[in-house]
């Protein structure tokens, strides 16, 4: 981590520790997503830090932006979460939208004062997201949508959303990519879900019921909406990475202090040989993960982005998270099995990151295909 990072990180640090911290345990137990706070992040300039400045955003770079992440998930894995995904927005509008389109949309989701949410998933096509029926069917001025998208990340709250639909033949070739913003008439949302984890961060259903959208708001071209979709996921594993790394590191961190100040048998629990190898292999993995987020954030930055390696630092980043809070919670025992502690919602939180931005078994499928194209 370089001085301006380390600066970065100081400062979310202070953020996340006034404006988060004292109510993160409150607003899990009831879902509330604070738009003040999530905005105050913006202000801070910390809501579109890799898009360039004539959008509003600060130009800097993945791996600045994965240092952000990981110390925002020290206090919140849904409001780090919400970050991630709406720059995933952003950087589908800076690489594929047009002028007009990145004029209208980028700076008010750079700013914080919106944001963005990434539709994808349905009921029918979650790992097999070419198989997707949602339909955007071509007329005079523009299309008209008609579907449902499913688990959709701060849906609700965002403003502008990037949903996938098919214009033409079955599988990918036929999915094309939509702007399609809040209140538009035709869309509306399903019910809240209820969820284990990122309870702060709404998840619901998209409906689109004869949903009119401009030809103004189709992305790039008819037939590219799954190359968009991949090239954003690429992205966005290497982000939802740099939260596991975020989220474990704080369950350590919990753990030890615990373990510390906790004593049986006439000693700290801490002087206990089998809870010090347990730590030693959190602390191991979690450095391990790590290093396979910086790599991955690199190959980004330098024009080089190497997919394989993106899949593997949120494979590898995502279990941690999820051994780690798990080991946490064994060291405090009974009490780490209570809300009096915050190692359970750790926990939670943890599970889901194995399974956005494509599953952590999709994520060996591509691991896979990289490595036979290497080979073959």
């Amino acid at each position: 981590m370089n001085q301006f990072q380390q600066e970065i990180c100081t400062q979310i640090k202070k953020f996340r520790l006034d404006k988060i911290e004292p109510f993160a345990e409150q607003d899990d137990q009831q879902s509330i997503f604070r738009m003040d706070v999530f905005q105050e992040f913006g202000k801070l300039g910390f809501t579109g830090m890799v898009i360039p400045e004539n959008f509003g955003g600060a130009d800097l770079s993945y791996q600045d932006l994965c240092q952000a992440l990981t110390e925002l998930a020290k206090s919140s894995v849904a409001y780090a979460i919400t970050v991630s995904v709406s720059t995933m927005v952003q950087s589908i509008l800076n690489l594929f939208g047009n002028e007009e389109q990145k004029s209208k949309y980028l700076p008010a989701l750079c700013s914080g004062q919106e944001i963005g949410s990434f539709a994808l998933s349905e009921s029918s096509s979650g790992s097999d997201a070419a198989a997707l029926k949602t339909t955007a069917r071509k007329e005079k001025g523009g299309y008209r949508l008609n579907g449902s998208k499913l688990w959709i990340t701060s849906a609700g709250i965002a403003k502008t959303y990037i949903v996938m639909a098919r214009t033409g033949a079955e599988g990918a070739k036929g999915i094309s990519a939509f702007i399609v913003r809040d209140g538009t008439p035709g869309f509306s949302y399903g019910k809240v879900e209820k969820k284990m984890g990122w309870k702060v961060s709404p998840t619901r259903e998209l409906v689109f019921k004869d949903c009119f959208v401009p030809e103004q708001n189709l992305i790039d071209q008819e037939g590219k909406g799954f190359t968009i979709a991949m090239e954003a996921l690429n992205r966005g594993r290497i982000t939802v990475a740099a939260i596991a790394v975020g989220l474990a590191q704080r369950a350590l961190e919990e753990a030890v202090k615990y373990s510390l100040g906790r004593s049986q048998f006439g000693k700290p629990i801490f002087d206990f040989q089998g809870l010090q190898f347990m730590m030693a292999d959190m602390a191991t993995e979690i450095e391990a993960a790590k290093a396979l987020v910086s790599n991955a954030a690199i190959l980004f930055d330098s024009k080089t982005p190497d997919i394989r390696l993106a899949c593997m630092a949120k494979l590898k980043a995502t279990d941690v998270a999820m051994q780690v809070t798990t080991d946490a919670v064994q060291i405090l025992g009974g009490v780490g099995f209570t809300a009096e502690y915050p190692l359970e919602r750790y926990m939670r939180d943890a599970k889901a990151l194995q399974i956005v931005e494509g599953t952590n078994q999709i994520q060996k499928v591509v691991i896979a295909r990289e490595l036979k194209k290497i080979f073959s």
